[in-house]
């Protein structure tokens, strides 16, 4: 099994990049083999990329995945192949596993993820039931899903060293549920497999370390294919000691986002590109587009207004802001539809098995589109090919995007490696 092509809207023919990228794609792979004898790859994983033309790098990656309804159909039977790999290498006498969502009973469209992400595990030959740590859940409860499907969330509950439900005991303990407020109690110190381990949580993860692991990796990795690892890695600083209520913090912020300005600038002057740099301020740790602002210059971060310090100052489930990460900000060059896009590449295990445009028709192209407003468009498998095709043209479909899988499983690795420096 190897690494589906993502289709895009963009035709014409590959740049210098992604010819690199190609050009190297057996030494590509045989390298990656090797990395997955020595790690353990995430459970499953989510990588926001954004592509410039001149640059194509991760600027998230996710460890909880939510957005598995919006994965193109065709996908499906990888998913399935790849949960079985996961699951073989986890537990490999894994049957039963309580799948854990986050506390939403509201969120729709999250709940259809929850049930696509336990269509895939039922289809891996599964038995699957969804327990939840919401309070509000306190018996077994039916929710309405949009497509006319009902889904049952029962209360989770816990017995000695071991979680389930009041009739189940399973041996897989799968969280779609990414810990913002804490990890709870319920959860510590048991004996079955928890997947992502506790502190992949953003109770205890931050995107600076993240980072600081996709520098090893791309480091190595540069090497090989013979790029500036630049070309496929954002700068990124980590700036701690932050109040935006109080402005304490504000000019060390200030000044490390006109330090790294300059630095980008410099690279522009180097490559010849004519763009305005940029860099993007956000939260350290936390998920659905809080806390994050595109920026110019410090100054800007310098006397925000009341309506600007609360926006980045408090993240999900109410956390205080106090430490961000500074990042390179890549624009994008992708559109559809009018909207400025990015994709989103999804893995399970070691393997991409799809992944969707994020599209916002009311952003621009320096500007985070993770936010109210944007739309998703399943990506679909280009052929039925699952290598590129060496014999055809550079921009032909197959090749069209192998360096969104290739960039998308080093984030991945970057995310391994994480865990494994992380381990509580």
């Amino acid at each position: 099994m190897s690494v589906p092509h993502l289709t895009t809207a963009l035709t014409g023919p590959l740049l210098e990049l992604e010819r690199k990228i190609l050009a190297a794609q057996p030494e590509i792979e045989h390298w990656l083999r090797n990395q997955w004898q020595e790690h353990t790859p995430p459970f499953y994983g989510s990588v926001d990329l954004r592509n410039a033309g001149y640059k194509l790098a991760p600027v998230d990656m996710n460890l909880f995945p939510g957005g598995f309804n919006n994965l193109n159909p065709d996908f499906h039977p990888l998913a399935v192949q790849a949960a079985m790999m996961a699951l073989e290498g986890y537990c490999p006498d894994a049957r039963r596993i309580l799948l854990i969502p986050e506390n939403h009973t509201r969120n729709l469209f999250y709940l259809q993820n929850v049930a696509a992400l336990a269509k895939i595990l039922r289809q891996a030959g599964m038995v699957v039931r969804i327990g939840s740590m919401n309070p509000e859940i306190s018996a077994p409860t039916e929710l309405d899903l949009p497509d006319g499907s009902k889904m049952l969330q029962e209360p989770v509950i816990r017995t000695g060293n071991r979680v389930g439900l009041a009739d189940f005991d399973p041996c897989v303990i799968l969280l779609n549920n990414d810990l913002s407020g804490g990890i709870p109690d319920l959860l510590k110190n048991i004996e079955q497999t928890l997947l992502p381990p506790l502190h992949a949580g953003w109770a205890v993860r931050r995107k600076t370390e993240h980072f600081a692991a996709y520098d090893r990796v791309v480091a190595e990795f540069a090497q090989i294919v013979d790029i500036d690892p630049w070309l496929i890695n954002p700068y990124f600083e980590h700036v701690d000691g932050l109040d935006f209520h109080a402005r304490e913090g504000e000019e060390k912020l200030a000044a490390t986002i006109d330090t790294m300005i300059s630095k980008i600038a410099a690279k522009y002057a180097e490559y010849g590109i004519d763009q305005t740099p940029f860099v993007i301020v956000k939260a350290n740790a936390g998920t659905y587009g809080m806390g994050i602002m595109s920026v110019k210059s410090g100054e800007e971060l310098v006397g925000l207004n009341r309506k600007q310090r609360n926006k980045m100052s408090v993240i999900k489930e109410g956390l205080e802001v106090h430490d961000v990460i500074v990042q390179e900000g890549v624009p994008t060059f992708e559109t559809i539809d009018d909207g400025v896009a990015e994709p989103v590449v999804y893995m399970l295990d070691r393997f991409v098995i799809g992944g969707f445009y994020r599209v916002h028709t009311g952003r621009g192209i320096d500007e985070n589109l993770n936010a109210p407003g944007m739309h998703f468009k399943p990506l679909a498998f280009a052929t039925s090919l699952s290598t590129p095709d060496c014999d055809g043209s550079p921009d032909c479909e197959a090749n069209r995007f192998y360096a969104y899988g290739v960039v998308a499983r080093l984030a991945l690795l970057a995310g391994s490696l994480e865990l494994e420096e992380g381990s509580l």
